[in-house]
């Protein structure tokens, strides 16, 4: 699998004597994906985004982005994308005059750049305020303005820091599928707080805490979607039948649910099994969830102790 980021032992302190922003960052992100990166505050995620675009120099570890190293305005020029978290944008400008610049500054034909903007406009829904002033736009439309202006050329690959920040619900719905239908076609990094709108777009996931990336893999890879699946059923399960007749699996009741814990590759075979022992006994099922939540396997990987301190991991 191409990647087109990643980095190798990356580090970052600020001052003499200061906390490492990044402790020896080390992860990748697959050419193509929507990749999620996800960390408590002060986990070293917009630092990451920082040393990637070039605006900070790392104390040690490389960086490749695209396959050409690491940031060169030269090299990249038109081919990296980024959309800082508190991005500003110029008031007094409309979304096409904003766009059109940015396009020219790329080497875009004033034509090029005209079309550019269109297209660009279209996919974060906002080709009916192309002329409206910035000023004028609520805070939902200036940050698809923000998330454009990322997205202007086609870059290959696309920092956006917390895009969906601020939306409301139809604005967010909105906006990720137009973030989703860009797979494939471009490597976009997402970090947001935001966790289940990123388990609704992403197919790779880092999850960083302290500098350092604590777990990196596909979506399901990450929640256990390929191992792992929990059937509420609210009844007595037959567990020593069900796990005679799965063999290698680990099954375990948790109030009225049914957990099911299956060697890789087992879920779908194993399935029906489980529900034609359920049906044998009368036992409905009402529902049923494979793996656990992003949301989840964030909080168990960044359990802390008592006095609140994020382990060593």
């Amino acid at each position: 699998m191409i990647d087109a980021l990643r980095l190798e032992g990356v580090s970052k302190q600020y001052g003499r004597g200061g906390k490492k922003a990044l402790a020896g960052l080390s992860c990748r992100f697959p050419a193509g994906s929507i990749c999620g990166l996800v960390g408590p505050n002060g986990a070293g995620k917009t630092t990451a985004f920082s040393v990637v675009s070039g605006y900070l120099q790392p104390d040690q570890g490389t960086v490749d982005i695209l396959g050409q190293g690491s940031f060169s305005a030269y090299q990249l020029k038109g081919r990296l994308g980024v959309l800082p978290q508190d991005a500003a944008l110029s008031d007094r400008h409309t979304p096409r005059e904003l766009l059109m610049h940015l396009g020219r500054l790329q080497g875009l034909s004033a034509h090029a750049a005209g079309d550019e903007t269109a297209r660009i406009l279209e996919i974060v829904r906002l080709d009916d305020r192309v002329n409206n002033r910035i000023s004028t736009l609520s805070h939902g439309m200036r940050r698809r303005v923000a998330v454009a202006s990322a997205l202007v050329g086609s870059p290959e690959l696309v920092l956006l820091d917390e895009p969906l920040a601020g939306l409301d619900p139809v604005q967010a719905h909105s906006l990720r599928d137009a973030l989703k239908g860009l797979r494939g076609v471009q490597t976009l990094v997402i970090s947001s707080h935001n966790l289940a709108e990123l388990e609704r777009m992403c197919d790779w996931v880092v999850m960083m805490a302290d500098g350092r990336c604590l777990r990196e893999g596909t979506l399901a890879e990450v929640t256990g979607q390929t191992s792992r699946v929990e059937w509420d059923v609210g009844s007595d399960v037959p567990l020593e039948r069900l796990r005679s007749a799965l063999p290698g699996h680990t099954l375990s009741m948790d109030g009225g649910t049914l957990i099911q814990e299956a060697p890789d590759g087992a879920l779908d075979k194993s399935s029906i099994e489980i529900m034609r022992v359920l049906a044998d006994v009368g036992i409905a099922v009402r529902e049923v969830r494979r793996g656990v939540s992003l949301e989840q396997r964030f909080i168990d990987e960044t359990a802390t102790d008592p006095k609140g301190d994020t382990p060593d991991r």
